[in-house]
Order: structure tokens, then C-alpha cells, then sequence
């Protein structure tokens, strides 16, 4: 039954077929070709195209993101071979370093093996040049930050507080 039925509605179609005039076939035709060529763009070519267009800014923002990770990677080399620092150094470092940097935004208060920071409008340049000169010179991290940023005419400034990791005694 659904061998007729299939059949049938094929069966018109070819007797309608051979009753068009040939420019109708022809133009049935071309129309047909126009659709399928315009799927074929639209499904094939179209994003391969656009791929290859975007291929050299991508390969160039990887080849950049690799860079960076492999900076990272040789900066943790690095700190992961310097020797550790008796306490003493790394609080005349930590110490040193927020004198030099932050001057008198900050204030640097020890309790056992944490130094309390406490900034009052640091500029933010200053503390990201300052956590960078801790982690370096006195091995020490943020183990805390309780930071507020305030925006003013001459740029961004942290006004709180960061507890820092200092080596034990």
C-alpha cells in the first residue's frame, strides 16, 4: 500500500514533467540550480570563508596568550628557585619596599608571621608595583585584602587593608 502511494504522487510529477514546454523545463531547472548553489554557499563555503578570514587575528591573539603563559611560567620558575628568606629579610624587605612605593599611604603592622597593611588612598599603579616588589624581594602574598577603591581626578586609589604571609621564625 505505501509502495502505490509513494509511487503515485512520483508518477504525476514525471507525466506533469513531460508536458512542460522546454523553456519551462529549463527554467525549473535553473531555478533549482539557483537553490541548490545557494544552500551549498550558505551551508559549505560561507563559514569556511569566514574561518580563513579570522584565522591570522586569532593565530596572532594566541600566539599572544602563549607568550604571556609562557612569561608566567618563567616567573614561577623563578620564584619556585630563589632560596627562602629568613624572617628578618623579608621584613626589612616588605618594609623597605612599602616605605619606597607607597611612602605614606601605607602602614605596615607585624603580628606573629603576618604583617598587617593598612593603605589610605594608595595609588592603584603604586600597590600593584609594591605586591609585585613582595612577592619578589620579602616572599610574601596577600593572604587577606579588605580593599575599597575610590575614583578620583587623578586616577584610582585603595583605601583598606591586606594581610600579608611572612616567613615563619
Amino acid at each position: 500500500m505505501s509502495k502505490t502511494s509513494n509511487a503515485m504522487p512520483l508518477g504525476l510529477l514525471q507525466a506533469r514533467w513531460r508536458q512542460l514546454a522546454t523553456r519551462e523545463k529549463t527554467f525549473l531547472a535553473s531555478a533549482l540550480a539557483l537553490i541548490v548553489l545557494a544552500l551549498l554557499w550558505q551551508l559549505v563555503l560561507s563559514p569556511s570563508l569566514q574561518t580563513l578570514r579570522t584565522s591570522t587575528a586569532q593565530a596572532t591573539a594566541l600566539d599572544a596568550q602563549i607568550q604571556h603563559m609562557q612569561s608566567l611560567q618563567n616567573q614561577a620558575s623563578s620564584l619556585q628557585r630563589q632560596a627562602p628568606l629568613a624572617y628578618d629579610e623579608a621584613l626589612r624587605a616588605l618594609n623597605l619596599s612599602a616605605k619606597q612605593t607607597l611612602a605614606a599611604t601605607a602602614q605596615v603592622n607585624v603580628v606573629a608571621d603576618r604583617a598587617n597593611v593598612t593603605l589610605q588612598a594608595a595609588n592603584a599603579d603604586a600597590l600593584a608595583q609594591w605586591l609585585g616588589q613582595a612577592r619578589l624581594n620579602a616572599r610574601s602574598a596577600p593572604l587577606e585584602a579588605r580593599l575599597t577603591r575610590n575614583t578620583t581626578p587623578t586616577g584610582a586609589t585603595w583605601t583598606g587593608s591586606l594581610v600579608m604571609s611572612l616567613p615563619p621564625r
